[in-house]
């Protein structure tokens, strides 16, 4: 007897089914979806620049996650931080908002460590690769939309002074390499 392998669906056959679809119950279709998930309304929101803040829930998540409720013994969660940077960045697009939550990350994950006292390498080393992405994203932004960044980056890496495992002397190098000319 010979099985014949099953294809998985793939987003061509979803793409394929989309494409017959009229305009109504593309639509539909969309609501639906909508309805689903705040993932998803979170996405569409900020797709379409819906609502006073569409950045507002990936900033939520972000500050969830990295500076959790300690009282309700909640967990530090850095790669569902990370997601919501990357769902905004799918859902938009925008360099400024992703710098922004780069940026928002960090400072979010060094606040909770200079209140709570000492975390571990893994966490350290995930704050200087953000750092490092939100200097590089701010860095490609147009000059005037620069120094509101630039600003929280050196306080970010000012109040990291009395933080170990590397992290603070981490921060001062990328910083000083990126904005070579601040004192």
């Amino acid at each position: 007897m010979t099985k014949t392998k099953r294809q998985d669906p793939s987003w061509s056959n979803v793409k394929e089914s989309i494409a017959s679809l009229d305009t109504s119950e593309l639509i539909q279709l969309i609501a639906s979806l909508y309805g689903l998930s705040k993932g998803n309304r979170d996405f569409l929101h900020a797709r379409f620049s819906i609502g006073d803040d569409p950045i507002a829930p990936y900033k939520k998540i972000i500050n969830d996650c990295m500076y959790p409720d300690v009282f309700k013994n909640k967990p530090i969660q850095i790669s569902t931080a990370k997601k919501a940077i990357s769902e905004y960045s799918k859902a938009i697009g925008d360099a400024k908002g992703e710098a922004e939550l780069m940026t928002y990350f960090v400072e979010c994950g060094n606040q909770f460590t200079v209140d709570y006292g000492d975390i571990d390498e893994g966490f350290y080393d995930a704050l200087l690769r953000m750092y490092a992405r939100a200097i590089n994203k701010v860095l490609a932004l147009p000059e005037e939309e620069q120094d509101q960044f630039r600003e929280r980056l050196k306080t970010i890496m000012v109040t990291s002074n009395k933080i170990g495992w590397g992290y603070h002397d981490g921060l001062c190098e990328q910083y000083c390499e990126a904005f070579p000319d601040d004192e």
